[in-house]
Parts: structure tokens; sequence; C-alpha cells
């Protein structure tokens, strides 16, 4: 098998309008998802992704590569195999976002809100601050257990309320049967829309970027 940054190195990208897409990957490289910044792919015959990010965004690849440094050993989020100037190398995770349980019916129970609160904890006592916490970047396994991944976020400084908002939504309407456990993806959309409108400015200086 080629090295991780010879797999890095195989994936090429273009714009289609204001869109990144795919141009070329190795062949060993299986397509696991795509967010704002970059594309995940699972290593065959492995049980590791990688991550790799869009020209504009190789400073998030080394801010993630360094959170994940601080992290390490922490169950509950993967661990950290390798990291280049566009790319990181984490474990394969199985199973459901937050957001797919939402989508699919899946039930999400209070001891899964408590593993997140204590994974949380954690990062915070390595130094670090979370933010960015959203439905779709916590993970429930096969194995029914909590990880949380896209980190690069967990070193600003200032206080992010997402998770906060999502934790007092779960216990003042889902948990109570107020709110219906499988909801369309566009309904969802529409929601993190608005929320993201709410606090945009605040965002956009926490981000930086």
């Amino acid at each position: 098998m080629k090295s991780y940054s010879e797999l890095a190195r195989s994936v090429t990208f273009s714009r289609r309008g204001s869109k990144t897409v795919l141009k070329e990957k190795h062949k060993d490289l299986e397509f696991a998802g795509a967010g704002r910044s970059a594309y995940v792919f699972k290593i065959k015959s492995t049980e590791k992704v990688i991550k790799v990010f869009f020209p504009p965004f190789t400073a998030i690849a080394k801010e993630e590569a360094r959170i994940y440094r601080i992290l390490q050993g922490v169950d509950y989020y993967p661990s950290l195999y390798d990291a280049g100037e566009n790319y990181i190398v984490i474990d394969y995770l199985s199973g459901a976002t937050f957001f797919d349980c939402l989508t699919n019916g899946k039930i999400i129970y209070p001891h899964h809100i408590q593993a997140v609160d204590h994974a949380l904890l954690l990062a915070k006592q390595r130094g670090l601050n979370p933010s960015d916490i959203h439905l779709r970047n916590i993970l429930l396994t096969s194995k029914d257990e909590i990880k949380l991944i896209d980190v690069a976020r967990f070193g600003q400084k200032k206080d992010c309320h997402q998770w906060a908002d999502l934790k007092k939504t779960f216990y003042q309407y889902y948990n109570k049967g107020l709110l219906p456990k499988k909801m369309p993806v566009w309904l969802l959309n529409r929601i993190a829309d608005i929320y993201m409108k709410r606090w945009l400015p605040e965002l956009t200086q926490l981000n930086g970027y």
C-alpha cells in the first residue's frame, strides 16, 4: 500500500461553480463523506480514514491534527495516526451521527447526552475549549458508544453555545416527547440555517477562518 502522504497527493479537486468536487483519487481510497473543507476516504483493508482538505483549508488540517494530538488516549475521540500539509489519518468509525439518528428515527437517550458532556469535559481538562458541536459531528457507534469528530475548532478562545442549546432542546422537548423522534432532512437543515443566522456574527469571530 502507498504511504499516507502518497494517498493524500493522489486526491485532486476541481471547482464546479461555487462547489469543490473530487477530480481524482487512488483506487485504495473509498469515498466516506464530504464537508465544507475536506473529503474523507476509508483506506481499503484498514480501519482508518484519511481526511484530505481543500487547498484553501490547509490551516484547518494543521489545527485539527494539533487538537487530535492533545486528545490522544481519550476514548471519545478517534486516534490520530499521521498528518501532513493537507491531510490527517484517523480511526474509521462505524455508526450514525446524531443527525442520521434524527432522520432515521433512531432514539437518542439521556445517557448518550451525558457521554457527550463527559467527552467535552475531558477535552477541557486538557486545556481545550470545545466549539462547533453539532448533530453531524457527534457519532453513535454500532457498539452504542459516543465519538466526537471534526475537532478543529476546539482551540478557540471564546465560548460557543451550540452544545448547550442542543442539550437544552433535548431535555425540554425531545426527551419529553414534544419533538418527533424522526424528522425529515429538509426540516433539520432549515432549523440549522435559522440557528446559524442567529449566531453568525459571533461564530465568525469564534472561527477566525
